[in-house]
């Protein structure tokens, strides 16, 4: 969403002394430089009313020539394979400061502030919920500027009302984690709006009944990566050295101290059956060596020394297929040999993993094909598998899904698919999904076999 925002002038000016609002966002990047936006109002770059992330801290603040109010968290939020749900509660009609305005994150009323500088009493937002230029995903003015990275979902707008966090959401009593309201019993007011993003041809539809309908500026993808049910990505804090685009579903592998580590996703597990897909993707430049495809159960301490035998695979609880001579390696060193498995890949190959953790047993596929005359659902027998050590033995207690380009240059990046449907911003063509239904895959999913999110963790959990 870096380079895309929505956008609406409103016809007239609302309540500009109480007002909420309520969105979830899923963060791909926490910059310790630029700021991130997620809703505002401006007449220029010194004049404006903004609500924004701050090198990880939540932030409204409105500057007219001068501070006028700013409100803006202590804690930096950083986790970036998760959703976060954020309340701004403005209501300047209150007697008492701090609760003119109140920042809610998670359910939970932020009271470690840094700059609070709380509006006057009565105070009217100059340029928010005026008939102006509101954006969202981008600053006012010039926009796009300080675009948001990462995902959106169930924003509201209340005009004239003052709501807390438990109208737009609640605690799941199975799981304990926050979790949104879908229909909340809330008002709108004249200028107030509910995105849901359902409706893929029109992303900046009103489903508050106010037709209040945002337009939608550059491209947006859809994605059913949600609040209630979030699919893994690549972990943007894996020691790789790589790059992150695209919510960091994609990967690309670079130089440095450490460039052969493996970059790994966000969620990790120990039981179960799991499915996912990785796409290869042209190097930079050149041509490209040894990529690998795999899973990993060590953990991803800081490398010192010789980093060419950090690769995936070199290691007890590293299991990976090697794109240069189709070997499985497996605790093989600096060796890139490894043991006789399938066939080489290379770009704009899609490699499928199926985790059997039921029976401890790893399958790979090339484009549909299963290797080595693989078959998932054989269970223990395991035919044409890779047979794994029980991942409650290794140093994590659960495998982790890897890439790894190894450490020579160029390199090859990636692009991982768990099952949200798409490599980059292109959607799978055949959209298979597992016997639960949940998620999308370009092949054919073993039966059996679930797509590496928390809703189908959580059900084998809880089963």
């Amino acid at each position: 969403m870096t380079t895309t925002y929505l956008s609406k002038t409103f016809a007239q000016a609302g309540n500009r002394r109480t007002f909420t609002i309520s969105y979830w966002i899923k963060m791909g990047q926490v910059s310790t430089g630029a700021d991130q936006a997620i809703m505002g109002a401006a007449q220029d770059g010194s004049n404006s009313d903004d609500l924004y992330i701050h090198t990880g801290r939540l932030n409204f603040s409105g500057y007219y020539g001068s501070t006028a109010y700013m409100v803006r968290t202590t804690a930096k939020y950083r986790d970036l394979s998760g959703w976060y749900h954020h309340v701004i509660r403005f209501d300047s009609t209150q007697s008492t400061a701090s609760d003119r305005l109140r920042l809610y994150v998670n359910g939970e009323l932020q009271t470690a502030l840094d700059n609070n500088t709380y509006p006057s009493q009565n105070l009217e937002t100059t340029y928010f919920n005026t008939a102006r230029l509101h954006t969202i995903g981008s600053i006012a003015h010039s926009a796009p500027n300080l675009p948001f990275n990462g995902s959106m979902s169930h924003f509201h707008f209340c005009d004239g009302y003052s709501y807390g966090a438990d109208s737009f959401g609640e605690t799941d009593t199975t799981t304990g984690i926050w979790k949104p309201k879908t229909g909340p019993s809330v008002s709108y007011g004249t200028n107030g709006f509910f995105l849901k993003f359902e409706n893929s041809a029109s992303m900046g539809t009103d489903s508050s009944g106010n037709s209040n309908n945002f337009t939608v500026n550059g491209s947006m993808t859809q994605t059913i990566d949600t609040p209630s049910n979030v699919f893994a990505t690549f972990n943007p804090l894996s020691p790789s050295g790589s790059t992150y685009s695209n919510c960091n579903n994609d990967c690309s592998t670079v130089s440095g101290t450490y460039a052969s580590r493996p970059t790994t996703s966000t969620l990790g597990v120990s039981s179960g059956k799991y499915y996912t897909e990785i796409k290869l993707l042209a190097p930079n430049t050149g041509t490209p060596d040894y990529s690998k495809i795999g899973i990993t159960g060590r953990p991803l301490e800081a490398v010192t020394g010789a980093e060419q035998y950090q690769h995936l695979g070199s290691k007890t609880y590293d299991y990976a297929y090697n794109s240069y001579n189709g070997n499985i390696m497996n605790n093989t060193g600096s060796s890139n040999n490894g043991t006789a498995y399938g066939n080489t890949y290379t770009t704009n190959d899609i490699i499928g993993i199926a985790l059997d953790l039921d029976n401890n047993k790893l399958y790979f596929s090339k484009n549909g094909t299963w290797q080595n005359s693989g078959d998932p659902t054989s269970g223990a027998t395991g035919t044409g598998a890779v047979s794994i050590v029980d991942p409650t033995s290794t140093s994590l207690g659960a495998y982790f899904f890897g890439v790894d380009a190894y450490h020579y240059t160029p390199k090859y990046n990636f692009s991982a698919n768990f099952g949200n449907g798409y490599f980059g911003t292109t959607a799978v063509s055949s959209a298979q999904n597992p016997d639960d239904g949940i998620g999308i895959f370009e092949y054919d999913v073993p039966a059996g076999y679930r797509a590496l999110c928390t809703k189908s963790i959580n059900a084998e959990e809880y089963s």
